[in-house]
């Protein structure tokens, strides 16, 4: 007889999780990082290879841990209008929390590795749309769905910190104040999901963070 599904998780299996859902984004983050922040521009060929790789991915997580007993079926989001609005107000709020965290640093770190990335991107808009909608989804399911909720028995400080170590470990190319800017925006995502416990939103706003600046 299966055992009730659970939602928490060990740091072992934290770990796992992360090194297959992450490990790869955060090698090529630090390599990116490594050579002098050269990672080139967007282009439709490597958003579809990210899609491609957070989908494959994506699945070989949810598969070990639905084997090991994991609630799965709570990390997926539940789309709502109510939701939506949700989520663009968190995507505001993560836009002041990003000012407020980088003013300090804007006269002094100047154009950032990010800003010609997005600049000099060669995309179209549904390459654009596709990858926001993935990669929206499977950063909040395996961040704070899985991550952050299942370290809380550890300490909030803990959940919350090893979250956001993970996020902006695999946004290093962006440069300095992008790292920053990550981790305000995750904070931001973090403690609406400790407090209301809906994903979708925070999902939504992470969709909107990833399209509005290629408009």
């Amino acid at each position: 007889m299966r055992s009730t599904p659970r939602t928490i998780t060990s740091p072992l299996e934290a770990f796992a999780i992360s090194v297959i859902c992450f490990g790869w984004a955060i090698y090529s983050s630090t390599q990116a990082v490594a050579a002098g922040f050269d990672s080139g521009a967007f282009t439709d060929a490597n958003l579809h290879s990210i899609v491609l790789m957070e989908m494959i991915y994506g699945c070989i997580a949810l598969l070990i841990l639905y084997v090991r007993g994991f609630a799965i079926s709570t990390l997926y989001p539940a789309p709502s209008l109510t939701g939506i609005a949700a989520g663009i107000a968190i995507y505001v709020a993560a836009l002041v929390a990003v000012w407020v965290f980088t003013a300090p640093f804007l006269a002094s770190q100047g154009t950032q590795p990010i800003d010609g990335m997005v600049s000099n991107a060669s995309v179209s808009l549904p390459s654009v749309i596709l990858l926001a909608l993935v990669n929206g989804a499977y950063e909040e399911i395996f961040l704070l769905g899985f991550l952050l909720r299942g370290m809380r028995g550890y300490g909030l400080s803990v959940a919350l910190g090893v979250s956001l170590l993970v996020r902006v470990l695999y946004h290093l190319y962006q440069g300095p104040l992008g790292a920053i800017s990550v981790l305000a925006c995750g904070l931001v995502f973090s403690l609406y999901y400790v407090r209301t416990g809906s994903l979708f939103p925070v999902v939504f706003a992470h969709v909107l963070a990833d399209i509005i600046p290629f408009l």
